[in-house]
């Protein structure tokens, strides 16, 4: 009788252990028929029509967790890696989990996070809600720091403020890059091994209540294994939403202490909710110092690698889960300027384009 009572004792409390975990399979699948207008030194001028993937929202596949340690401590992780919907392709640059492999602790203090996880700048650069990084969007066309090289950080330490006021949300970071072989970063244009490259720190705050959105993020970084060549790089919004419509503007600068130039990219977009279902998006953005060498840095001064990024999207809820829509892209170079759009290959003073149509499902 004994022996059956402690078995039925075990049992609720593995049961009752149980209840306080929980892992969850996410993730999304965005898939779009595209026209891109580009173009080579070889080939001129040229416009390719491809299926591609992530023109919405990039397509991952991501496992998040969490269990309550009791006392108001949590043990939290996520595991995500992008998956694009075209090739089967997953992951990028040897990386399986590519997007985000972090582990964490969360509590009154607040939350504590370790391993690759969204930068500081990174994180408000990639809220499609807010600003966007694909590759129809002002950063991802420009390859702004925030959308490309300081993305997201290996090897960083992520510390979650508590909510100190209704609304805003704050972080400090700080990343080693070191792994015990290469201490690189992406972009980093080196190959150089050892010493300070890749050392990050950054902090961000974001507030939104009442319809007011605002917020800003900082990252620094050492370029090289001396430490002597550094990234800095600011990215500033604010917002309201008058219910008719919601007006964002933006302001992003990247920064490398050996470049001639600064670049810069200012923005403003208004977003129209048409009906429950159907909203619109307009934008205008200036960039400047588009040019850049293999460590993101502006190589050509005065106004002749400036450019002009105007952009549409519609975007049509099927359901809660299930998305159609459509986008355009238009860039002005200057001269010396070669943005493309969605990541398509241009020359110096070409005008890009894109249009493009797709559906995104979140599961």
């Amino acid at each position: 009788m004994k022996k059956t009572l402690l078995a039925l004792a075990a049992i609720a409390a593995s049961s009752a252990s149980f209840a306080q975990s929980s892992v969850t399979l996410y993730g999304v699948v965005d898939a779009s028929l595209e026209s891109v207008k580009g173009g080579t030194a070889a080939a001129g001028s040229n416009t390719v029509t491809r299926v591609s993937s992530d023109n919405l929202a990039t397509s991952r596949l991501g496992f998040r967790g969490t269990e309550d340690l009791g006392g108001g401590l949590k043990g939290n992780f996520v595991l995500e890696t992008g998956v694009k919907s075209d090739t089967g392709v997953s992951g990028s640059n040897g990386r399986f989990f590519d997007r985000a492999a972090w582990l964490g602790l969360s509590g009154g203090f607040g939350e504590l996070r370790l391993g690759r996880q969204d930068s500081s700048i990174g994180m408000i650069a990639g809220n499609t809600s807010l600003l966007g990084a694909q590759g129809y969007d002002d950063l991802r066309i420009v390859n702004t720091f925030a959308s490309n090289k300081y993305r997201r950080l290996d090897n960083a330490i992520t510390y979650v403020l508590p909510t100190l006021l209704p609304g805003l949300s704050a972080q400090v970071q700080y990343s080693t890059q070191a792994d015990g072989t290469t201490n690189t970063i992406a972009g980093s244009g080196g190959g150089e091994t050892g010493g300070d490259i890749g050392k990050t720190w950054g902090l961000n705050a974001q507030y939104a209540a009442n319809g007011l959105v605002a917020g800003l993020g900082y990252v620094n970084g050492k370029a090289n294994a001396a430490g002597s060549v550094k990234d800095s790089a600011a990215l500033v919004y604010a917002g309201y939403d008058f219910a008719v419509a919601k007006l964002t503007g933006y302001y992003n600068m990247d920064k490398t202490t050996d470049a001639a130039e600064i670049r810069r990219v200012y923005g403003i977009r208004v977003d129209v909710p048409v009906s429950q279902q159907f909203a619109v998006q307009a934008s205008v953005a200036k960039a400047k110092n588009t040019s850049a060498d293999a460590n993101g840095a502006p190589t050509v001064a005065g106004d002749a690698d400036n450019a002009t990024i105007v952009a549409l999207k519609g975007v049509y809820a099927l359901s809660k889960r299930t998305s159609v829509y459509g986008l355009f892209t238009n860039v002005n170079n200057g001269d010396a300027s070669s943005l493309g759009v969605a990541s398509y290959a241009n020359t110096a003073g070409n005008t890009a384009r894109g249009l493009a149509v797709g559906v995104a499902h979140k599961f």
